[in-house]
């Protein structure tokens, strides 16, 4: 009866599982239609309405930024001037309205693996589909100078933006002030920019700086609880991880600001899963005021803004014939950990490699990172058309070298509890009514053999985090992204294509349209059976119903984990077989020991 009962729970729970998936599917909103610019208004960079990041009063208007006209008020107007970005891993152009970075791709990567797939957008305009972008501007702190608004056109000088051509964009206000933005680019992702004031008036005047990067829609994320995206940054020494739910929560009660505070170095901005786009200060001594934001215009999710601001701490005060500047710096890329570290050491950039989701065990997970990517780098100099591939078999049959001993341990006492299997069984039959003396006799039994049941769990739980780190590694690396394995794996960051429901393609359709859970890949079936076989190996529960629910496992793991990157279910895998070889090694040497012990004892 008990068996049947669990069974039909766990029939169950698989149906309502794949009920909830088929429902969740066909009940997604469809996705919203581009805004026409003259919605997409601007979100204030204070925290209220009229004060500036510095808490400076100032007017403005409801909606709009301190220092800038609202976008649908403006008349007809040509289209914007634009100036190239052309760098070795960059390409786009700067629209000289509104001093917006927004048109930048990555050259050196791609969307797929097709030949002809376009490069990854970092930055796409605001009349876009999915508008995000980099600006630089000003607030008028004194209410009175006039300041460059999100509409206002710039003049050029120099161009395109290259290394080692860097072009100065100017504004006159026609007051006494010109605005300057100093801008050059590096061979990689880092854009250094000065915005400069000079005063040639009669009067002081008080102008708060500001650098952003703002993101005019909510982008679809991996959803798995390993990886954070959202919102990131080093402020004040510490690492800051929101996500964008916990800021859309955080922000609607605090007026839109999820977290604000001043820093002293360090950075603050967006983050995928493998792309980044962040501010910081010029030098790691140069202190501003950093804010997450989230606000929403026009109601429902496809008015969700998001937008990290970077501010003076307060405004600058500029005499008559003075000036004054704030440099800051912009990375707009991918999160490679070679590149982040060589910025982190250069540049002074505090702690920027933990862009990377390196997680709890960093000091194991960046380590791990430097062993593989070693390995891969000297698999393909020998000529390896699947480096990383084979750099994971290779990593992990170094790991189950180093802790053999501990695995060996381990299995010694499973071992130990797999011959006394039956006797505990005995003992169980014998004493059923009454659990307190099979307890006892249970205890009486392991003090006899010498056995601990729990001396197995130990060497077990020492070598979780190692594989909890190989397995992070494996999962936030961009370097992973998009690399071969042998035979039909194209990409060790996808999932395996292949599917048992379909008959791995004989069939022409696809399942996994109907449910996540009808996506059952070939090389999830290896590992399926792999956890299987080592679970065969190792003692049975003493209690039958764990017992049952232990030979479940490997099926209810194998639907889990079916849809995750084939790099991972391929370690999974790799790391089973290995510990299947290391429990045979081990009992056939239990084995082997007993029958000598046997041989000795019959001899005497």
């Amino acid at each position: 009866m008990d068996q049947k009962r669990l069974f039909a729970a766990i029939a169950l729970s698989i149906g309502i599982l794949l009920i909830f998936d088929v429902w969740n599917r066909t009940n997604q909103p469809p996705p919203p239609p581009p805004a026409p610019a003259a919605q997409r208004a601007e979100v204030p960079v204070p925290a209220a309405p009229a004060a500036a990041p510095g808490g400076v009063p100032v007017p403005a208007a409801p909606g709009a930024m301190p220092g800038e006209a609202r976008a649908s008020a403006a008349p007809q107007r040509p289209p914007a001037a634009r100036i190239g970005v052309e760098s070795p891993r960059l390409a786009g152009t700067l629209n000289l309205r509104g001093a917006r970075l927004d048109d930048l791709v990555l050259t050196t990567y791609r969307e797929t693996l097709a030949p002809n797939s376009p490069n990854v957008r970092i930055f796409a305009p605001r009349d876009g589909q999915n508008p995000y972008f980099a600006q630089w501007g000003w607030t008028a702190a004194d209410g009175r100078t006039r300041v460059p608004e999100s509409e206002t056109d710039w003049t050029a000088e120099g161009g395109p933006l290259a290394p080692g051509r860097p072009v100065t964009l100017s504004w006159d206000n026609g007051q006494g002030q010109v605005f300057e933005i100093l801008l050059s680019i590096d061979e990689a992702y880092m854009l250094s920019a000065e915005q400069r004031v000079r005063n040639s008036g009669p009067e002081a005047v008080s102008v708060l700086p500001w650098v952003r990067v703002r993101r005019d829609y909510t982008p679809p994320t991996a959803g798995f609880f390993i990886l954070h995206e959202g919102f990131t940054g080093v402020l004040g020494g510490r690492l800051h991880e929101v996500t964008f739910s916990d800021a859309k929560s955080e922000g609607s009660r605090r007026g839109g600001t999820a977290l604000e505070q001043e820093t002293t170095g360090g950075w603050a901005g967006i983050t995928d899963k493998y792309w980044l786009a962040a501010v910081m200060p010029a030098a790691p001594d140069q202190t501003l005021r950093a804010a997450y934001r989230h606000v929403n215009e026009g109601g429902g999710a496809a008015g969700d803004r998001w937008q990290v601001d970077l501010a003076a701490p307060q405004p600058l005060s500029i005499a008559p014939g003075a000036s004054a500047a704030m440099p800051t710096r912009l990375f707009a890329g991918a999160k490679e950990v070679g590149l982040l570290d060589s910025y982190m050491s250069r540049l002074n950039i505090t702690d920027f490699d933990k862009a990377i989701d390196f997680g709890w065990f960093y000091f194991l997970t960046k380590p791990f990172f430097h062993a593989l990517h070693w390995l891969a780098e000297m698999f393909e100099a020998m000529g390896s058309s699947a480096p990383y591939g084979l750099a994971i078999l290779a990593f992990t049959l170094i790991i189950k070298i180093l802790f053999f001993p501990l695995a060996n341990k381990a299995y010694h006492s499973m071992a130990k509890m797999k011959v006394l299997a039956p006797k505990m069984t005995e003992i169980r039959e014998r004493y059923k009514d009454d659990p307190q003396k099979a307890q006892q006799e249970m205890m009486a039994l392991y003090r006899a053999e010498k056995v601990n049941p729990a001396s197995g769990c130990l060497p077990i739980l020492i070598q979780i985090p190692v594989f909890f780190a190989l397995y992070k590694v494996l999962f936030v690396s961009i370097e992973m992204r998009h690399q071969p394995f042998f035979g039909w794996i194209s990409d060790l960051s996808a999932p395996d294509p292949t599917n048992l429901f379909n008959l791995f393609g004989l069939l022409p359709f696809d399942p996994a349209q109907w449910s996540v859970f009808l996506h059952m890949p070939a090389w999830a079936v290896i590992m399926g059976f792999t956890m299987w076989l080592q679970m065969k190996l190792n003692p049975q529960p003493p209690d039958p119903i764990q017992a049952k629910i232990f030979a479940w496992m490997p099926v209810i793991f194998t639907f889990m984990l079916a849809s995750f990157p084939a790099g991972l279910i391929i370690y999974w895998a790799w790391n089973n077989t290995l510990s299947i070889a290391q429990q045979y090694y081990i009992m056939r040497h239990e084995r082997a020991a007993a029958r000598a012990a046997k041989a000795a004892g019959k001899a005497k």
